[in-house]
């Protein structure tokens, strides 16, 4: 596709976590971003220093090269920016609205299993002076979100859908009071994300239509943090011939056995569903 040198292209990521290889779902990710972006950032989310490692990451930059898609700059890591996302809570406690949560896994099963009518706010689950001896004996809480709090503060919220072209209203029924930094991390998925997107200045976030719930947190988060907030497009996710999503389980479909089993870049690419190549409803970056 020609574009015209008078409108920039949107800045876009693709973000894949070092737990596993490269799939063809995550590559039609990586395609997607490339053919919307003209070149992508290439983002590490490695913080999960539970499950990330080195490995992966640098099967992850093999196979993209393989594929021919080549990334803007060095790769981004998500681990060389705790200290950003440990500021971003900061000033949510600053303004209570995270709470600390000490309840252990089974107590927490024990709680989201209960009959409710509503989403649970666990900072109710036990007593203040439980939470206290807790935090006495070294427990490290996990911080949630003061959701109905939060909405309170912003008033009403929308994020750009590319793909349905309309302004989506933020809904958080079902989410409830997020996790904005586990316990033995010091930040969550949700945080760190919209504080990167910030940071790279993205304007176009694509990922897959399995994440397009988590949006409404994030919009409700760059709204908090007085970030900005990018347009979203959520492609259609790639499924194995029984019509299951595609896992990093699922070891025969990865980059890297179809690379050893001799199929070319163009081989993979082509057996992907097509990408869109341009942004729908005329929209300008």
């Amino acid at each position: 596709m020609t574009v015209s040198s008078s409108i920039p292209s949107p800045v876009t990521r693709f973000a894949p976590s070092p737990t596993g290889l490269l799939h063809l779902g995550h590559a039609y990710s990586a395609l997607v971003a490339s053919r919307l972006g003209h070149g992508y950032i290439l983002r590490i989310d490695d913080i999960d220093h539970t499950r990330c490692r080195p490995e992966f990451t640098s099967e992850i930059c093999r196979d993209l090269e393989f594929l021919g898609l080549p990334w803007r700059g060095d790769p981004i890591f998500q681990s060389h920016r705790l200290d950003a996302y440990a500021d971003a809570l900061a000033s949510l406690r600053a303004r209570d609205l995270v709470y600390p949560c000490f309840l252990t896994r089974t107590e927490l099963a024990e709680v989201l299993s209960a009959p409710q009518e509503a989403p649970v706010a666990t900072d109710s689950a036990i007593s203040a002076s439980e939470a206290h001896r807790r935090s006495k004996q070294g427990v490290a809480p996990a911080w949630r979100l003061r959701t109905a709090a939060a909405l309170d503060l912003v008033g009403d919220l929308t994020w750009r859908d590319l793909r349905g072209g309309v302004n989506r209203p933020v809904e958080m029924t079902v989410h409830g009071d997020v996790v904005l930094a586990r316990r033995d991390i010091g930040t969550s998925y949700h945080l760190s994300v919209v504080v990167d997107d910030s940071l790279d200045g993205v304007t176009l976030v694509t990922r897959g239509a399995d994440l397009e719930d988590s949006t409404h947190i994030h919009r409700l988060l760059q709204a908090l943090l007085n970030l900005p907030s990018p347009a979203y497009f959520h492609h259609d996710l790639v499924r194995d011939t029984a019509g299951s999503r595609l896992a990093k389980r699922h070891d025969a479909q990865s980059i890297q056995h179809l690379r050893e089993a001799g199929q070319s870049a163009e081989d993979i690419i082509t057996s992907l569903p097509p990408a869109p190549d341009s942004l729908p409803f005329g929209l300008d970056f």
